[in-house]
């Protein structure tokens, strides 16, 4: 049922989106390094890898430039029009292709490269890799944003993120995983339309009451205090 779901909400999204994503398109080739589509290596269901399709809004060497595979604030490996789509998230529009071809769902754990994955414990990750990976889902949903958190958390932005951000994360993948059917999908398809349109929304507090606590520090974080 969700597979059926998954497609139907891909093919009405892309057919929806295409007046948009084609002026995106364009802008991508006559600016920045001219290029569209930025393909990464992610980690998916069974951790088996795949190629992620995104609309490239950094510079194509990103990863190997200062910062890693986190990006800072105003990054200057952020090209002027990705700085908007990141922003929005317009950038992970073309995942939809990877959702048609089965590689991804529209809700689920989000495809992380393979080191971040290792910074799960072997139970998480046994539980966020025996499911699809998703567009969207209760880590992204929570984290919505993770880019702000990271700037204001005082320290080390990696050493934040992988000691307090990613261990909560892994924790609500797991609640997912245990959680996982078609009305979690509805309902936090729901609540990414909303965070679009209220990005300071907290709903899903209200929502899912059962969600793992996170640690002091980064509750006040995840609350904007």
């Amino acid at each position: 049922m969700i597979r059926l779901l998954d497609l139907l909400l891909s093919c009405v999204a892309v057919l929806v989106l295409l007046p948009f994503m084609i002026p995106v398109m364009l802008g991508l080739k006559m600016t920045g390094e001219h290029h569209i589509i930025y393909l990464q290596t992610r980690v998916g269901k069974g951790g088996r890898d795949f190629k992620v399709i995104k609309f490239a809004t950094m510079l194509k060497d990103s990863p190997n430039l200062a910062g890693g595979c986190i990006t800072q604030k105003d990054d200057p490996r952020v090209l002027p029009l990705g700085r908007f789509l990141r922003k929005t998230k317009g950038n992970e529009l073309p995942q939809l292709i990877n959702i048609v071809l089965g590689q991804m769902s529209v809700v689920g754990p989000r495809p992380v490269v393979r080191g971040h994955v290792e910074l799960y414990s072997e139970e998480v990750r046994a539980a966020v890799l025996s499911v699809t990976p998703g567009l969207t889902g209760i880590g992204s949903v929570v984290f919505r944003d993770e880019e702000g958190i990271l700037d204001r958390c005082g320290r080390d932005r990696k050493q934040f993120h992988d000691t307090v951000i990613a261990p909560y994360k892994g924790d609500l993948e797991v609640w997912f995983t245990k959680h996982r059917t078609v009305r979690t999908w509805l309902v936090l398809v729901a609540l990414t339309a909303w965070a679009v349109i209220r990005p300071s929304s907290k709903a899903y507090r209200r929502v899912f009451r059962d969600l793992p606590v996170p640690a002091g520090e980064l509750d006040r974080h995840l609350r904007g205090l």
